[in-house]
């Protein structure tokens, strides 16, 4: 980047030249994101789902958070891939391990709960 920006101050890029530059920089960027696995990511989805399941439990529904959290979290891991958003087989295969694991705990019959947990799995995974 600082290359670049140097090249364009001496005057050895024009604009249009450093625009494209740029742009093939942008590209270099993003392809190395994607390919990073960020664990930040990851850790923010466990906290997201631990915050979830703290807000569902009451007196008459005692589970055990972490545990539950954790089972999720390692089985979404296991069946999910780049892109299982933007398909039907991804999506059926992160609901059914969901609706496995929520059954485990007798948690099943919660829609919302359900409806809910999907939701940040979809966002943060």
């Amino acid at each position: 980047m600082e290359d670049l920006k140097n090249r364009h101050q001496q005057g050895l890029l024009v604009s249009i030249d450093f625009l494209k530059e740029l742009l093939e920089l942008a590209k270099d960027v993003v392809k190395l994101e994607r390919e990073i696995p960020i664990e930040e990511e990851i850790d923010r989805g466990k906290a997201a789902l631990t915050e979830l399941f703290e807000q569902a439990k009451s007196v008459d529904t005692p589970i055990m958070v972490k545990r539950v959290v954790d089972d999720i979290d390692e089985i979404v891991r296991a069946v999910r891939f780049d892109g299982w958003q933007n398909t039907h087989a991804g999506e059926r295969e992160v609901k059914i391990a969901l609706r496995r694991t929520l059954f485990k705990y007798k948690l099943h019959q919660d829609t919302e709960l359900f409806e809910r947990a999907y939701g940040y799995i979809r966002e943060y995974y």
